[in-house]
């Protein structure tokens, strides 16, 4: 019998110990080694290659290609359309300038979706489709986490292709 509760404490301690030493899934969390100032008019924009059309973006901080928190700003030219499409883990849009209609499903539909202004945010599920479009100029700031990708509900939407 001793033998017997000294081999199930044994394989307790060992479970104990192998979760314990196990890899997390926790991400490193966001820090900076300077601070630094934003202003929409004096940002270096970038063409966003992982949107369609003429998009733009600027990080402002964190790495999107890498586990962890990051922020970018997005700049959309009017009559702008983003697909379908979903993202692997969620997201907080906010917006900056101008206005967005943000809708969900798996087809871009203009008769449904919320009108969003600037001052306003709104928060999308990890892998949950949805779409975008805009009538006027539009800069949103997007929070997310790294590694950051995008998946077309319809593989012909993806401007890398």
């Amino acid at each position: 019998m001793k033998v017997l509760l000294a081999g199930l404490a044994g394989a307790a301690v060992a479970a104990l110990a192998s979760f314990a030493l196990a890899p997390s899934n926790q991400i490193d969390r966001l820090t900076t080694t300077k601070m630094e100032n934003f202003e929409l008019d004096s940002i270096a924009w970038k063409d966003e290659p992982l949107l369609p059309g003429a998009a733009q973006s600027a990080l402002v901080i964190g790495d999107p290609s890498k586990p962890g928190v990051f922020m970018a700003y997005l700049k959309f030219p009017a009559n702008y359309e983003i697909p379908a499409h979903t993202h692997p883990f969620t997201e907080v849009v906010t917006v900056l300038k101008g206005a967005v209609w943000n809708g969900m499903g798996d087809k871009l539909d203009r008769q449904k979706g919320d009108k969003l202004g600037a001052g306003s945010s709104f928060t999308l599920p990890d892998n949950h489709a949805h779409y975008l479009w805009n009538e006027e100029e539009s800069v949103v700031l997007l929070t997310a986490t790294g590694p950051w990708n995008i998946t077309y509900i319809n593989p012909a939407d993806d401007p890398r292709k």
